[in-house]
């Protein structure tokens, strides 16, 4: 924890100011190492004393507003009562907005076997432990789900971000699948397929250089292919 953003621990004081936020827990990046500094996304997932109505959400996203200034930083709201409820969508602030989402497999395997808390209890004191064959279906269920969805539309993966994002999730989901482990992005990257320049390059940028950017049609090309055969190797299995 020594490594905690300043931001954070600012964040996590905002939130039990609210009385009614009783745990806070790091996921992602953060939690498995691999965080940069102006890189990486904080994934945070906070655990709340009942739902989380109207009135929360919205002194919720007065705290984002004025915290998250380029930041990426991004939290789940669940419902302690809720947490073993794996299709029930939640509150989540991510990309400057609060919309609804699961609170995904792969985060649940990642507070449960690198996660860490903030305040409150420990992620393992919460989420049950989790197996391999939990992972490889986690890695399904994103892959079939919403890798599912970008990869019938090839137009989208003219974006150098969702091209890059692309190519290291396909890389994890990969492994995943294979082994039944987590893979960090770093790590993911050097498992891209993907040709040798473009893997400098997304390592170039994985790093934080600024300035590295690869040819878009190719990229996008490239990206696009990798996950369509992917999706199709998690549906078969």
């Amino acid at each position: 924890m020594g490594t905690t953003p300043e931001v954070v621990w600012e964040f996590a004081g905002e939130l039990r100011g609210l009385g009614w936020v009783t745990d806070l827990m790091v996921a992602g990046s953060l939690a498995t190492g691999d965080y940069v500094p102006g890189v990486s996304d904080l994934d945070l997932v906070a655990l709340t004393d009942g739902p989380v109505s109207a009135g929360r959400q919205a002194a919720l996203v007065a705290i984002h507003d004025k915290l998250d200034t380029g930041l990426n930083l991004g939290c789940v709201y669940v419902d302690a009562a809720t947490v073993s409820d794996t299709g029930r969508q939640h509150p989540t602030w991510t990309h400057g907005q609060l919309v609804q989402r699961i609170l995904s497999g792969i985060t649940r395997a990642e507070l449960a076997r690198h996660g860490y808390e903030v305040f409150g209890r420990p992620p393992r004191a919460v989420f049950p432990r989790v197996s391999d064959d939990d992972i490889r279906a986690a890695a399904r269920a994103e892959l079939t789900g919403y890798w599912s969805w970008a990869a019938r539309r090839p137009w989208i993966w003219i974006g150098p971000v969702i091209a890059d994002l692309g190519l290291t999730s396909m890389a994890r989901g990969r492994h995943a699948l294979r082994t039944g482990e987590l893979l960090t992005k770093s790590e993911a990257v050097e498992q891209a397929d993907a040709p040798a320049w473009l893997i400098a390059q997304l390592a170039a940028r994985r790093q934080g250089r600024t300035g590295v950017t690869s040819p878009r049609l190719r990229t996008a090309w490239i990206a696009w292919r990798d996950a369509r055969r992917t999706v199709a190797e998690a549906r078969r299995r």
